[in-house]
């Protein structure tokens, strides 16, 4: 009776023959995790000799079933090997079957592909209903002329082979241009200057914050940590893996001071190892009154912060950027008086910007073979504390209109200058388009941002950003028109002049006298 209570139980415990916790066999006898059989008396038999020693009342149809399922067991081992010796087809076949990290890295790298054909081909099919408005039209002027309609249709064709090969060239660029930047910001603790580190933070570069008061620096850094922390939690495929070599530091630094200048580009460079991007933000202006209330003081670190401040990063930015094999790009900041005009409250202001025009200008000349680029960057009317200090209600209604927060306007900046190459350039946020729209659309602005009697009725900043992953990945209708500043709209433009152009040389020879 014994040994057919063992008969049955022994097909139960070869079940668990892998997952190596010992099983009872019966009285006094155990399997052990390396597959042999122990008793209390110090006997060890191997378990497949156990199980081959083993008859039943049925004599030997065990050993039979034993012997059919070693051939069977056989040939699977015999079958797995071959697949392992075969080629990565089948490696390939069952780990996108089974998962795991190169599944998920192959699924990320297609949906980067595929958005990157879908930007593209987007980009073009807007390039291509531009220039069919276009067409259309002329067509309609030319009054049905076969010749009319010929010389339409050559110049159509031009533009779009014109169109083609720069918007081909861009996107050459994009790609080769593609990585992670390494941005020194100063005056980045509030205002427009976080924003901008936040918006190159979040677009997997590695930001320096720089200012004055070592307590701002700190907290700035702390803050933009836990926005990067955020930001990755709801990412996911390419833009996770944009952020892996996303970073942020920051020390503190006095512009109007060469020597904190000089330690600021040492630690940007040892922290980062070099520096591609410069951005020379830090600025003030004491508020909005007519010069004889400024200070002396005032006037001193108005144009200390300016004027000398800018001077300085960028003769430091240059001296670095000048021994780097692809060079940099510094950006110096517009603002109220930058193409000369008069700035009426604000002349201490208004003349350090000029001023920093001319050294654009100058620049430009002194570093015309040079690897590094002198750029200009305009954010336009930006709702901080330099603007609103010292504003009045009536100015406060104008801003309604034409006023950004800081996360729009660098939401549009940096894009540019990630992308931005030779010299000279000048990345603006008030553009023609956006211009027309708020002028367009300024009755609909009226108590956006402040009330009749001047109160703020916008979030605090901390409350803006709750919602900041989603808030970024919002396309604008202004974002769509400046998709192809560069190209389409000048194809456009220049197809309509040159239809324009035909249709009045084909017309005129019709009147009378010629």
């Amino acid at each position: 009776m014994a040994t057919v209570t063992r008969l049955h139980i022994f097909p139960q415990s070869f079940d668990h023959y892998r997952t190596g916790q010992p099983v009872v066999l019966g009285p006094g006898l155990c399997r052990s995790r390396l597959g042999r059989v122990g008793g209390r008396n110090g006997l060890c038999l191997k378990l497949k000799q156990y199980c081959r020693s083993f008859k039943g009342e049925e004599g030997g149809e065990v050993e039979e079933k034993e012997a059919v399922s070693e051939r069977k067991s056989g040939n699977l081992k015999k079958s797995e090997a071959k697949l392992e010796r075969g080629s990565g087809f089948w490696k390939s076949f069952r780990t996108t079957i089974l998962g795991g990290d190169e599944y998920d890295k192959a699924v990320a790298k297609v949906e980067e592909v595929f958005f990157s054909i879908a930007l593209q081909v987007g980009r073009y099919i807007i390039t291509m209903m531009s220039t069919g408005v276009i067409l259309a039209v002329g067509f309609q002027l030319s009054g049905g002329d076969s010749q009319m309609n010929t010389l339409i249709w050559y110049s159509w064709l031009g533009g779009i082979i014109i169109g083609t090969m720069v918007g081909a060239n861009m996107v050459l660029d994009e790609h080769c241009r593609a990585g992670p930047r390494n941005v020194v910001i100063t005056g980045s603790t509030r205002g427009l200057g976080k924003a901008l580190a936040r918006e190159f933070l979040l677009s997997g570069d590695r930001v320096v914050v720089a200012s004055r008061s070592p307590e701002s620096v700190h907290m700035t850094v702390k803050e933009l940590e836990e926005n990067l922390k955020d930001f990755i939690t709801t990412a996911s495929g390419s833009a996770r893996k944009n952020l892996q070599h996303a970073k942020v530091v920051g020390i503190a630094c006095d512009v109007c001071e060469p020597d904190d200048v000089q330690k600021l580009a040492n630690f940007a460079v040892n922290e980062l190892g070099s520096i591609n991007i410069w951005i020379n933000n830090a600025g003030t202006n004491k508020g909005f009154r007519p010069l004889l209330q400024f200070s002396d003081e005032d006037v001193k670190q108005i144009v200390s912060t300016n004027m000398v401040g800018s001077l300085l990063c960028t003769r430091e930015a240059m001296q670095v950027m000048k021994n780097q094999a692809k060079g940099g790009h510094i950006f110096n900041m517009d603002g109220a008086g930058s193409g000369g005009s008069s700035t009426p409250l604000t002349a201490v202001y208004g003349s350090t910007k000029c001023g920093l025009r001319q050294l654009q200008a100058s620049l430009l000349k002194e570093s015309k073979r040079s690897k590094v680029g002198v750029h200009t960057a305009s954010p336009g009317m930006v709702l901080t504390d330099l603007l609103l200090s010292g504003s009045t209600i009536q100015n406060k209604q104008m801003f309604n209109i034409i006023c950004e927060h800081p996360e729009t306007v660098a939401r549009t900046l940096v894009p540019r200058m990630r992308v931005v190459k030779g010299s000279g350039k000048a990345i603006n946020y008030l553009t023609p388009p956006r211009i027309l729209l708020a002028l367009v659309t300024a009755w609909v602005r009226r108590g956006r941002w402040f009330d009749d009697q001047g109160r703020a009725l916008y979030a605090a900043e901390a409350d803006r950003l709750r919602n900041w992953a989603e808030n970024r990945t919002r396309f604008s209708f202004t974002d769509a028109m400046e998709m192809y500043t560069e190209n389409t709209w000048v194809s456009v433009f220049s197809l309509s002049v040159v239809c324009a152009f035909i249709i009045l040389s084909s017309t005129s020879s019709t009147f009378p006298g010629t």
